[in-house]
């Protein structure tokens, strides 16, 4: 019955839905906006592979290229599997209901063919960099896909936990593009850091959108457990992500500093913000501040990894 509804609601989105040229198409189906946020993170691990190896970056040039083409082509891919699994859960939500696969803009066959080939070809671009940049790559893609997506989105409260293992993926495969030294502290750093970030930003995500995740019968943290338990375990994950920051310690104060001064300032918003606020408002507080301090911390990251070496 529920399925049958769902098909329905989809029919009838299909109808009144505007035109959209197939770029705009296209670029919602594979979620551009997302790709270019990992981008930036996976180019994070390639600066700092890049600068503990001593290598310069015209060095490993075509490394670093195949390494940006690769990974934008495996999120891209991710993003088109997400789209077409949730089609039943997007058609319910505001934000989601006009994505291409919901409206029928894309069929979900055509949404099958375009994320298997560029998944096809992103890994095999990436072997081109390395093979262990290519492993990370199907790795990022299974974990977002099978445990996250098909499983743990609607069955637990910690999907967002399980989600962020792939989330935090992107800088491995630049890392890996570059150089083998996993267990090196500059990588883990970065693993460690984009894994805790996630958290804090999908629970305000969550706050923010809660009626639809509540409607969409998704088991997000704030809809399951209340706003109270989000906001105490939210402060648990910026405790840790400030902790997390003298994983940077063997590397550079100056990297130390700014992602300790970044979690820190982020820490104050939540408790303050918290009390002063109503849950929505401290909600869209946290979630833009989110999205600087990743944005800040990287480029902090990949100026300092590139530049360094010139002094």
């Amino acid at each position: 019955m529920r399925t049958i509804k769902i098909e329905k609601q989809v029919h009838s989105t299909s109808l009144v839905a505007p035109k959209q040229a197939f770029s705009r198409v296209l670029s919602e189906t594979i979620k551009t906006g997302i790709i270019k946020s990992n981008v930036i993170a996976m180019f994070a691990g390639v600066s700092l592979a890049l600068y503990i190896q001593g290598f310069g970056l015209m060095e490993k040039f075509v490394e670093v290229i195949l390494a940006v083409v690769g990974s934008a082509l495996v999120i891209g891919a991710a993003g088109a599997f997400n789209n077409i699994y949730d089609r039943d859960i997007d058609a319910i939500m505001d934000r989601t209901k006009n994505r291409p696969t919901v409206t029928g803009r894309m069929q979900p066959r055509n949404a099958l063919i375009l994320g298997t080939g560029m998944s096809l070809i992103g890994l095999i671009v990436l072997a081109f960099a390395t093979p262990l940049a290519a492993l990370f790559g199907l790795l990022g893609l299974f974990l977002y896909v099978v445990p996250y997506t098909m499983w743990s989105k609607r069955r637990t409260i910690y999907n967002t936990e399980i989600g962020s293992l792939s989330g935090a993926v992107p800088p491995l495969i630049g890392w890996s593009a570059i150089s083998a030294d996993l267990l090196h502290p500059a990588a883990l750093g970065l693993f460690v850091i984009m894994l805790i970030w996630q958290m804090p930003h999908f629970y305000a995500i969550a706050i923010r959108r809660h009626d639809e995740y509540k409607a969409a019968r998704v088991p997000m943290l704030p809809v399951v457990k209340g706003y109270k338990r989000t906001y105490i375990q939210t402060n648990i994950y910026l405790v840790a992500l400030m902790a997390a920051s003298f994983l940077f310690m063997s590397i550079s104060f100056v990297l130390v500093y700014t992602a300790l001064f970044l979690s820190a300032a982020w820490l104050v918003l939540s408790v303050f913000g918290y009390r002063k606020m109503a849950p929505e408002k401290w909600a869209t507080a946290m979630f833009v501040f989110s999205l600087n301090h990743m944005m800040i911390l990287f480029t902090v990251i990949i100026g300092y990894a590139l530049i360094a070496p010139l002094f």
